[in-house]
């Protein structure tokens, strides 16, 4: 009981800044709420509104990627589509041009043959006048002889 007595009648422990009252510990001090002062407020505000514009203009920024890259490809687009074109232009003209290559070597063809044949006719017609003239005067030497 002399325990009990000398807790009851000490007001206060060591370093702990307790109170204890009949056999209770009592916290020495009340407890504070934590206010922020004026400046403290300002200062988050600042804080806050200097977030809230780095990611508007973090935003800002990656809608503008967005949009350059999204013209990007779009061009990109356009330029295939233009090569394509040129690509199938160029196809067509060469086709054209082998076309008509082969147009001239066919016609130079026919116009050689047609001189070859026009020559071996004039040479075979000369042939056979020569022979009928040959043969002529062979029967006009057999004739006169008999």
């Amino acid at each position: 009981m002399a325990y009990f007595n000398l807790v009851n009648n000490l007001s206060t422990i060591g370093n702990f800044g307790a109170r204890i009252a009949r056999n209770r510990v009592v916290s020495a001090a009340r407890p504070r709420f934590i206010q922020a002062s004026s400046k403290a407020e300002a200062a988050c505000d600042k804080a806050k509104e200097a977030v809230k514009q780095g990611a508007d203009e973090a935003k800002r920024t990656a809608e503008n990627i967005k949009d350059k890259a999204t013209s990007s490809a779009i061009q990109m687009g356009q330029k295939k589509k233009e090569m394509d074109s040129k690509a199938a232009d160029a196809a067509q003209e060469i086709t054209a041009k082998a076309k008509n290559s082969a147009q001239k070597v066919w016609d130079s063809a026919k116009e050689t043959a047609q001189k070859a044949k026009d020559t071996v006719l004039g040479k075979a017609d000369e042939s056979k006048e020569a022979i009928k003239e040959n043969a002529e005067k062979i029967n006009q030497s057999i004739n006169t002889k008999n």
